[in-house]
């Protein structure tokens, strides 16, 4: 069995996604800021409204601690429009991760279990903390939607990370 395994301190794959409202989101590359990158499952996925939810209230926690956020689903634009109305998030939302760029993320791709749940293939959440210059800090991916990261904990432990320079962890291979 292989496990997906994306290397932390490696670069992370420079994409881009359509960004909800107009425009594009992008990671990857070299940046001003550090990237909180979020891929969620989709519209069809309570879990990630109730983990939004917490993100909402702790988006300004992350702005002030140097972060960009920046997250994407595999949803169409209809489909993030909808939950963004809904839900009211103010965070930026891309939509219309491919597979392709799934694969380039390593991150676990399901089927839908029903045509009820959703019409196409969809990433399972994953979290990246993304270093200005582009490589990864943090790399949190799940097979599942009940494994996330806690968000507070996570943010504490970034804030002691960038003010001690740490560096990645899990380096060996």
């Amino acid at each position: 069995m292989t496990l997906h395994k994306p290397v932390s301190s490696e670069a992370i794959a420079q994409m881009s996604f359509p960004k909800l409202g107009g425009g594009t989101l992008s990671i990857g590359g070299s940046d001003d800021k550090w990237t909180l990158f979020i891929v969620y499952r989709g519209k069809h996925c309570g879990r990630c409204k109730k983990y939004f939810a917490i993100l909402e209230r702790m988006k300004t926690d992350w702005e002030n601690a140097g972060f960009r956020i920046v997250t994407v689903s595999a949803d169409t634009e209809d489909k993030a429009k909808s939950d963004v109305e809904e839900f009211g998030w103010t965070f930026d939302v891309g939509y219309g991760l491919t597979e392709g760029q799934m694969q380039e993320l390593n991150v676990y791709i399901s089927d839908p279990l029903t045509p009820d749940e959703t019409d196409r293939r969809f990433a399972e959440p994953s979290v990246f903390c993304i270093r200005p210059d582009g490589t990864i800090q943090i790399a949190a991916i799940s097979n599942g939607p009940a494994a996330r990261p806690d968000l507070a904990e996570l943010l504490d432990g970034m804030i002691f990370t960038i003010e001690h320079d740490k560096p990645a962890r899990g380096t060996v291979i």
